[in-house]
C-alpha cells in the first residue's frame, strides 16, 4: 500500500472488512508474513506501510493481525487486558497516528471477555479477588458496566455483559478523545477515521458499530470543559 492508498480510510475499512470476511470463512490468505516482507521491515519504515491502528484485548483468543487477515508492517497493535484506554494505551494510539501515520484507529472489544465479566459480577455483589495492580488497570472498566446498567435497565444478571462489553468500547473511544488533542484534530481535520467494533471469538466476525455514534462522543467531548487540550507534552529531556 503506498502512501496515496494509506490516506483513504474508506479503503481502510474496506480492507479490514474484506481481510475479516476472509478469516471466518476460511479463506485467509496469510498476506505478508514472506522472507520478502521481513526483508522489508528491517530497512523500510514501518509508516510506509501499516494502513491501521487497532487497540484490542491481550486475550489469545483475539490477534488482531490473524482475524483481520493481515501481515507484518499492516496494523500498528496495542493489546491490553480489557482493552481499556488508559495512558499508556492513549499514548501508542497517538503513536500509531500521529506518527505512523494511519487513517484508521479500531477500538475492538470482544465477546466473552473476562475483564468485563468479572467486573460485571463484581457489581452485582459476587465476591472476587483481584491481584494488587489490576484494580488500577480495570477501573474504567467500572464506568461501562455502570452505564450499561443505567442504560439497559431491563436486563438482569449476566446478560448485561454483552452491553457492558460494547459500552466498553465506547467508553473507551470517549476517554481517547478527551485525553487526546491529538487525535481529535486528526478526526476533525478527516486525516483519521476512528471507529468501534466487537469480536466475535466463537465465529471469528467482527461486528462493527455505528459511526454516527463516534461523531456523537466527540461532539461531546468537545463541548466538554473536563477535557484535554494542550496536544504537546513538556520537554521530555531528563523526564522522571
Amino acid at each position: 500500500m503506498d502512501m496515496m492508498d494509506k490516506a483513504k480510510a474508506g479503503d481502510v475499512l474496506k480492507m479490514l472488512k474484506e481481510g475479516n470476511e476472509r478469516f471466518y470463512t476460511g479463506k485467509a490468505k496469510y498476506p505478508h508474513t514472506d522472507s520478502g516482507r521481513l526483508g522489508q521491515a528491517g530497512e523500510e519504515d514501518q509508516g510506509d506501510h501499516a494502513w491501521a491502528t487497532v487497540l484490542t484485548c491481550s486475550d489469545s483468543r483475539v490477534p488482531a493481525e490473524i482475524i483481520f487477515d493481515a501481515g507484518i508492517m499492516d496494523i500498528f497493535v496495542i493489546r491490553v487486558a480489557g482493552n481499556v484506554c488508559n495512558t499508556d494505551e492513549i499514548g501508542s494510539i497517538e503513536y500509531g497516528l500521529a506518527h505512523v501515520h494511519t487513517p484508521v484507529f479500531v477500538m475492538l472489544g470482544h465477546t466473552q471477555c473476562g475483564a468485563v465479566t468479572a467486573v460485571s459480577k463484581v457489581l452485582q455483589g459476587e465476591s472476587h479477588r483481584f491481584e494488587r495492580n489490576i484494580p488500577p488497570l480495570i477501573k474504567k472498566i467500572y464506568t461501562a458496566v455502570e452505564r450499561a446498567k443505567n442504560i439497559y435497565k431491563d436486563v438482569q444478571g449476566d446478560e448485561i455483559i454483552e452491553y457492558a462489553i460494547e459500552e466498553n468500547v465506547w467508553l473507551g473511544i470517549e476517554e481517547l478523545f478527551r485525553k487526546s488533542p491529538v487525535t481529535r484534530e486528526l478526526v476533525r481535520a478527516e486525516k483519521v477515521k476512528v471507529v468501534g467494533a466487537i469480536y466475535e471469538v466463537g465465529s471469528g466476525k467482527v461486528r462493527w458499530l455505528e459511526e454516527e455514534k463516534v461523531e456523537e462522543i466527540l461532539e461531546r467531548v468537545e463541548a466538554s470543559n473536563d477535557k484535554e487540550t494542550e496536544p504537546w507534552a513538556e520537554n521530555c529531556r531528563g523526564y522522571k
